[in-house]
């Protein structure tokens, strides 16, 4: 018998602004940052705990950052049928030391980014392009990681913020009206140049 005795996986759900994300809170460190996976080939390749939950045919989505796991469900399933299935299939998988997401996932995130965004900051645009970055990793993301998503900025191009959203947020209805009336405000006053927001599907 082991002596050490492991702390109980302890776990809640709290509730997002997209009915069809709930944020599964556990007092263990899941992943430390930020995985977000969408696609099962992806899931398969770097995440065994995502890609099992993918193979359940309720869950659509899988989000991790830190502590928590955001599960995005299929349209047709009531949350009402599945919420204690997905809690207690979180709990058994952290609770029997299952790897979240494998060594080298954020370095390959990195690399896909810096593909994407080797031209973004350079030239006249480049110094906006950094300075709306700034803005939205210093006010948006705190406040949107709450809810149990994320934003990314994507790119700056004749005055069009383009942004994804992760988690909870993807395909949100509010995260809609959060974009245009909340952040394309904010970015409009404090970067003059910025005249549109625009959310991109990955």
């Amino acid at each position: 018998m082991d002596a050490v005795a492991k702390s109980p996986v302890m776990l809640y759900t709290e509730q997002t602004p997209n009915p069809e994300a709930l944020k599964y809170v556990t007092n263990r460190m899941l992943y430390r940052g930020i995985a977000d996976f969408k696609e099962k080939e992806t899931a398969a390749e770097w995440s065994p705990m995502a890609h099992s939950l993918m193979e359940l045919p309720y869950v659509k989505g899988v989000y991790f950052n830190n502590n928590y796991v955001t599960i995005t469900k299929e349209f047709n399933y009531e949350w009402t049928d599945i919420m204690l299935k997905l809690k207690e299939f979180v709990k058994e998988f952290v609770e029997n030391g299952g790897l979240t997401v494998k060594e080298g996932f954020a370095e390959y995130m990195e690399k896909l980014t810096s593909e994407s965004n080797a031209g973004q900051f350079s030239g006249e645009n480049g110094e906006i392009a950094r300075k709306v970055k700034d803005l939205i990793d210093t006010y948006v993301k705190p406040a949107v990681e709450m809810d149990g998503g994320n934003i990314e900025f994507k790119a700056f191009d004749n005055g069009r913020v383009y942004v994804t959203m992760q988690g909870s947020c993807s395909g949100c209805p509010s995260s809609t009206v959060t974009l245009k009336a909340g952040i394309e405000g904010m970015l409009k006053r404090m970067v003059p140049e910025v005249t549109e927001v625009v959310q991109e599907m990955e």
